[in-house]
């Protein structure tokens, strides 16, 4: 297992990892890797497949068009994006890297391939460059969700990057059985265990460093998405509602006892509002499912009552981050070749099992947690309505946050003896995505995304 922590957590902006974040990277990256770029005269993008079909609701036009100015998701401010696309599109001159000036036109050199798909992936795109001198250089790269990109090359390699080094980490793991058994041979945690891995790569205050850094964005997140009201981007006309109902929340003299997991409900839909609206968040695994685990730690960090909350809130992130690794390298984390279940999904399963960890639960409940969240999302598809990342995406975090925490709770009260295996389910997973027919995946194709606008043009 090559990928640590902070490859699931990633820092960026909304509303996509895959379709955002990605071709951000990918654009940039395209640019570093080219010899001769101050020769460069032209530059076309072309966008295939899911990328294609619901690139304009994703941004992904956007995010392909700032990578190549040379921003990075984890620095953009996002208040500052549409001034710097408005520049371009009147100047038609893109500034390659924010030092090569070239003509570009955003409807001539931004190509969409609808009807095609690159045989690597569904979010495929093919970058060309032409010098002064007429030679060209072409790069394709696909985007495989969470931000993560590899080059046609690298993915024919399995995923493995060409130019990473491969680092030994005592508790070397490609399933859950082997994380397991190393739990029994050595008699310590699955947090402890990834922290030690981690530390291969790093010192334990830069871990710790980082862990902090994740969980402040995103607690951050929680808290601007209960503030902010307004209609989301995008021509749907859906009103943010977390900060209204949280608003109602706090004020009813009602208490239900259910209305606990009503505020985590609210936490998740807080943070993909914020995304929806192409605000700063964290990769969880995925942007169209970021609002899971922050609402999950918010809600042990406020209302669990830990006795060490800083540490808690580590040990779960490791823990998560161990789930989400199992299911990008065995399965995938991509809406566009597996549907919702590994995003929504994974989601779960991860913020099920960091807070049974947290929880002081044992390594075999923590998989028993992540296999109840992730059974109980397969075969769930992915149908953005307009391609946006609002319906369902945005409910549909707020109904896996308490997924997640029902299978914690039947988790940490069982004895971790259960019938199916985490990889057993995570290869079920990955099966029944690749028997899911394409239109429900990501491509808005089927599903809501279709029969809902289809009741909406009756009505009219």
């Amino acid at each position: 297992m090559d990928m640590r922590v902070f490859d699931l957590f990633k820092i960026g902006v909304g509303p996509s990892s895959s379709h955002t974040v990605g071709p951000m990277i990918a654009a940039r990256r395209f640019l570093l890797e080219c010899p001769d770029l101050f020769k460069a005269s032209k530059v076309q993008v072309g966008l295939y497949g899911s990328l294609a079909l619901t690139g304009i609701g994703h941004a992904t036009d956007k995010a392909v068009l700032l990578g190549l100015m040379g921003e990075t998701p984890q620095d953009i401010a996002p208040e500052t994006v549409d001034d710097k696309l408005a520049t371009l599109a009147t100047s038609g001159i893109m500034h390659l890297l924010g030092e090569y000036s070239i003509k570009f036109d955003i409807l001539d050199d931004l190509l969409w391939f609808k009807k095609e798909v690159l045989p690597g992936h569904p979010n495929g795109m093919r970058f060309t460059l032409t010098r002064s001198d007429g030679s060209v250089y072409e790069k394709i790269f696909y985007s495989t969700g969470g931000g993560f990109i590899y080059s046609a090359e690298e993915l024919q390699q399995d995923g493995t990057a060409t130019e990473k080094e491969v680092v030994a980490v005592p508790y070397p793991f490609g399933t859950m059985a082997e994380l397991l058994a190393h739990g029994k041979h050595s008699g310590k945690s699955i947090a402890a265990m990834l922290r030690e891995n981690e530390l291969s790569h790093c010192s334990a205050d830069e871990l710790d460093a980082g862990l902090d850094r994740i969980w402040n964005v995103m607690s951050h997140c929680i808290d601007r998405g209960l503030q902010i009201t307004g209609e989301l981007p995008g021509g749907l006309h859906v009103q943010r509602r977390a900060a209204k109902l949280w608003l109602t929340a706090n004020n009813t003299t009602n208490v239900l006892p259910h209305d606990g997991m009503h505020k985590v409900s609210l936490y998740a839909m807080a943070v993909n509002e914020e995304n929806a609206a192409g605000g700063r968040v964290v990769t969880a695994p995925t942007n169209g499912a970021a609002g899971i685990i922050p609402a999950i730690l918010r809600y042990y960090s406020k209302d669990c009552k830990p006795s060490n909350p800083e540490q808690g809130i580590r040990n779960f992130m490791l823990v998560a981050a161990a789930i989400g690794m199992l299911c990008k390298k065995n399965a995938s984390i991509s809406g566009a070749e597996i549907g919702c279940q590994g995003e929504v999904g994974v989601a779960c399963a991860m913020a099920a099992a960091g807070l049974t960890a947290a929880l002081g639960g044992s390594n075999e409940q923590i998989e028993t947690a992540a296999e109840i969240g992730i059974e109980h999302h397969l075969g769930m598809t992915c149908d953005p309505i307009g391609g946006l990342v609002q319906i369902p995406c945005i409910e549909r975090n707020g109904m896996g946050a308490v997924k997640a925490i029902t299978a914690a709770s039947l988790a940490l009260k069982s004895d971790g003896v259960h019938h199916v295996s985490l990889d057993q389910a995570i290869e079920t997973m990955r099966q029944t995505g690749f028997d899911m027919q394409a239109k429900y995946k990501e491509t808005s194709l089927g599903g809501l995304a279709i029969h809902v606008i289809t009741v909406n043009h009756a009505a009219c």
